[in-house]
């Protein structure tokens, strides 16, 4: 009954892996062999990487406990076959034949032999192999203790036979079922891969969520993933390993690995490196012995080397391992490990543009905080020599022996350094609003205030050139959330600029309200309005409308950009409506600092005050 050199494993190593339902046929058969073919003792076995290993055993109890779960080396029992004597399908290999290194005392069945030359003995081995359609051998169906004491003859071969190929049919059909379940739990350990992976957009976190499930569905020992860096000249990349277990690739086998995983990847194919396994079609005998090496002084008895990429791009290696006690790799295993790799790939490589993207908002954040600084920096450098440009105009405005061209010289002067000057303070505003460091006074600010205080600013202005005004709000406070100063500023300039662009004699309408959680401040106006060309420029710093009547209206091209600014961080929004020759409206909505039931325009707005020449 013993076949060479059997190893037992201990308890829970994983060497066993058949599943219920498998164990469960393989047992059957066994038994029926022993019912069947006239033998006290059966046993199955099937091939595992290298070995044989027995995964059941029927009749003799003392020959399960001892049999059950050991392994033989599949080059001996191959070995063993060629020795034995043929019967057919059956393999018989007497008592009498010497072949000491092929044979063991695992289990020998205590009985005293019969006399005469056809007497069964304890050494006695009888089994048949199992082959699959390729001629490779699967597994074995032996016997043992024939019930009458003696050899079997023809007729007991060809019954004997006969069950033994209807076990080994069985076998084949319970393996193939095993590979299939096989496949579709790692199809599933695939899936939960990528679904994890799709909903992580740090590499190192998406990482650490695939790790343990491929582990898992793979039955490796453990992993590390290689990702290549294009950017860098020897694509040296990250490594991300288990339980975070350092690996440390040498030089030359980090290029080895470059090298190897875009070829793999180009060719679609995964690679399995072990002593006894190397399907790395581009390695080298050294190459191999190398990695082989190197797997060694990590307790790694063998690889699956699988690409990971998307489309034509490789993005790196995936590496599952196994020890010393584990099986060789599949290609049942090598195939869906390929497809992961497929999905890894496209996951990692989302990861990766996502980290590409955030490093690109850092960098325009770092460039626009650097801009802010900038304008702000020159803009006080540049307010000093000013005020004391202005300071000395003043002085020399009232000497009154100048004579006539050198006080139309220094008017000239005085509007140039004061236009200036509105630049610098329009840019040391646009600074203010831009910083995020800058705080806010956040309070509740009355709009309808802060309207009628800019109107009676601009009186002078509107009654010499016969504007109409006319403000409509409640009579009742609507209140903003926000800076007053910087409110201030946004009314201040949209109604400013209904002033400028709207012709003598025409008619402006601001209104007020509050809608719910916002409040709506709107001005129109019948004036020049703005090209439909200009609109999505309108907000741009330093832009100016190409409406040759609006470029004759002195001014810096800041007024708007600020008030975008100041809107969008105060949360709300502004936009503008306008057409060319016929007018323009302002909507500038602010969150409420009283937020209230939204209220219709009729019962809410009504006019006010009306402000004309």
């Amino acid at each position: 009954m013993s076949i060479a050199d059997r190893r037992t494993p201990e308890p829970g190593d994983g060497l066993s892996w058949v599943d219920t339902s498998t164990q469960l046929v393989l047992d059957l058969i066994a038994q029926g062999v022993t019912e069947l073919a006239g033998f006290e003792v059966a046993a199955i076995s099937v091939a595992r990487g290298h070995d044989l290993e027995v995964v059941a055993v029927s009749g003799n109890e003392s020959a399960r406990a001892q049999l059950e779960g050991s392994r033989t080396p599949l080059a001996m029992t191959v070995e063993l076959i060629e020795l034995a004597e043929s019967w057919g399908t059956l393999k018989f290999v007497p008592h009498e034949m010497s072949v000491p290194h092929l044979s063991n005392n695992d289990w020998v069945p205590d009985f005293t032999p019969l006399a005469g030359p056809d007497a069964w003995y304890p050494e006695d081995m009888l089994f048949a192999p199992i082959l699959d359609t390729s001629g490779q051998l699967r597994g074995i169906v032996a016997v043992d203790l024939p019930r009458d004491g003696r050899r079997p003859g023809p007729e007991q071969r060809r019954t004997l036979e006969r069950y033994a190929l209807q076990a080994g049919r069985a076998v084949l059909t319970a393996l193939d079922r095993e590979r299939l379940a096989d496949q579709m739990a790692m199809a599933t350990h695939a899936r939960n891969v990528v679904r994890k992976a799709s909903r992580e957009l740090s590499l190192d976190r998406l990482l650490v969520e695939c790790q343990s499930e491929l582990v898992a569905g793979f039955r490796a020992m453990g992993m590390w993933i290689h990702t290549l860096d294009d950017d860098t000249a020897a694509g040296a990349g990250s490594m991300f390993s288990e339980r975070d277990v350092e690996i440390t690739l040498p030089p030359q086998l980090v290029s080895l690995s470059n090298l190897n995983a875009r070829r793999a990847w180009a060719e679609r194919r995964a690679d399995v490196i072990s002593a006894h396994q190397v399907q790395g079609r581009d390695l080298t005998t050294a190459e191999a012995e190398a990695v082989l090496d190197f797997l060694a002084t990590l307790g790694i008895a063998s690889i699956l080397f699988v690409p990971l990429g998307q489309g034509s791009r490789c993005l790196g290696a995936m590496v599952l391992t196994r020890g010393f006690e584990d099986p060789e790799w599949t290609e049942a295993e090598t195939s869906v490990a390929l497809d992961v790799g497929s999905d890894l790939g496209h996951a990692i490589s989302h990861a990766q543009a996502f980290a590409r993207e955030q490093q690109l908002v850092r960098e325009l954040q770092e460039v626009d905080s650097y801009k802010s600084e900038l304008v702000a920096t020159l803009s006080h450098e540049l307010k000093t020599p000013l005020t004391s440009i202005l300071g000395n105009l003043e002085l020399l405005e009232d000497m009154t022996d100048l004579p006539e061209d050198g006080q139309r010289s220094l008017a000239a002067i005085d509007r140039s350094a004061h236009r200036i000057m509105r630049v610098v303070d329009d840019l040391m505003l646009l600074a203010k609003v831009e910083d995020p460091v800058q705080g806010m006074n956040v309070r509740p600010v009355d709009i309808g205030a802060i309207v009628d205080d800019v109107v009676e600013l601009n009186d002078v202005g509107v009654h010499r050139r016969r504007l109409a005004i006319s403000v409509r709000r409640p009579a009742h406070p609507v209140l903003a959330a926000g800076d007053a100063d910087d409110i201030d500023r946004v009314i201040a300039n949209i109604i400013s600029n209904a002033t400028k662009y709207t012709k003598d004699g025409g008619r402006i309408v601001i209104t007020v309200e509050q809608i719910g959680a916002e409040v709506v401040f709107t001005c129109s106006d019948n004036g020049i309005g703005i090209a439909e060309g200009d609109l999505p420029l309108l907000f741009r710093e330093f832009f100016r409308s190409t409406n040759p009547s609006a470029l004759s209206v002195p001014g810096t091209g800041l007024g708007l950009a600020i008030v975008e600014r100041i809107v969008t961080r105060h949360g709300g929004r502004v936009d503008v409506t306008s057409r060319r020759g016929v007018g323009s409206t302002f909507r500038v909505v602010l969150p409420a600092a009283n937020p209230g039931p939204r209220q219709g325009p009729g019962a809410l707005v009504q006019p006010v005050a009306e402000h004309s020449a």
